[in-house]
């Protein structure tokens, strides 16, 4: 099979051959159809990550494909693949024949696209558990997003207007009317400028730092606004992420919810990693084969 692989944090990614897996106990095989590139997997590459798989190894967290051995899913069957240790711990899914443990699968409907299907896990279940599981989100309460042209920002701000939250998509907006929820999608300077746009007593879920993981804090004036800093861990939430999984399918089947998604040859993978971290880049990118 062709797969990606990366020899050392921040190599080049290079498409080779590998032997195809073998069957096994606890473990499904998956042709692949569409696997995301993410920020996860970026963070991965450079070596940034808390954990990373022993190099070299094959990235990837999430896709979606089709059964090919299982002693839990059928054959054929259509799945969504996602985390377990994928890309992390171990090989992950940027390859033909992915070799996954059984519970990193999931059932995908007939009615969604194999990319949407690869994609849609990171930010729906995100934007779902920062709305409702970390901030309990209440209608008519007033929410700032950041990154909103951004994955994880879009489907906050859909969620968010969706359970009757007034939604400002800019920081300019809550400075004039303070928010009581910031949704943080980016970190460092940005979210610098969008804590004092929040109500005292308010509440900011901090999602991503693709802008800088640093946070400068006046202790002072951050104290006497009574904010509240609740970061989103979704490695400790996966469970809620995945309990939110078929209410998430349905909206996205339906168009209640939408996703853009940018398609990679395998081959193009560095051009992927790219492409996710530039500034005002809109949707999610996939590698197909």
């Amino acid at each position: 099979m062709k797969a990606v692989r990366i020899a050392g944090f921040g190599a080049a990614p290079v498409l080779e051959e590998m032997p195809d897996p073998q069957p096994r106990a606890g473990r499904t095989i998956v042709r692949m159809a569409a696997a995301t590139v993410g920020h996860i997997d970026r963070t991965v590459w450079t070596g940034a990550f808390l954990r990373h798989p022993p190099l070299p190894y094959v990235p990837g967290v999430e896709a979606a494909g089709i059964v090919v051995a299982s002693d839990r899913h059928a054959p054929g069957q259509r799945v969504w693949v996602r985390g377990s240790g994928l890309g992390t711990m171990e090989n992950g899914t940027w390859c033909e024949l992915i070799d996954a443990p059984d519970e990193a699968l999931g059932l995908l409907p007939d009615g969604i696209d194999m990319a949407l299907g690869s994609a849609f896990f990171s930010p729906c279940t995100s934007a779902w558990v920062a709305l409702h599981e970390v901030a309990k989100l209440q209608p008519g309460e007033r929410v700032l997003v950041t990154g909103a042209t951004g994955a994880v920002g879009s489907m906050t701000v859909q969620l968010a207007r969706d359970a009757g939250a007034i939604v400002l998509a800019r920081i300019e907006d809550a400075a004039l009317q303070p928010a009581d929820l910031l949704v943080d999608t980016v970190g460092g300077p940005v979210l610098e400028a969008a804590l004092p746009c929040i109500a005292p007593g308010g509440r900011a879920v901090l999602v991503g730092y693709t802008a800088g993981n640093a946070l400068p804090l006046n202790l002072a004036h951050f104290l006497q606004r009574d904010v509240a800093l609740l970061p989103l861990n979704m490695f400790r939430r996966e469970a809620a992420g995945r309990a939110a999984v078929p209410e998430l399918l349905a909206r996205l089947a339906d168009g209640r919810l939408k996703l853009e998604v940018r398609r990679f040859g395998l081959a193009e993978a560095a051009t992927a990693l790219e492409w996710i971290a530039q500034r005002g880049h809109r949707g999610r990118a996939v590698l197909v084969p």
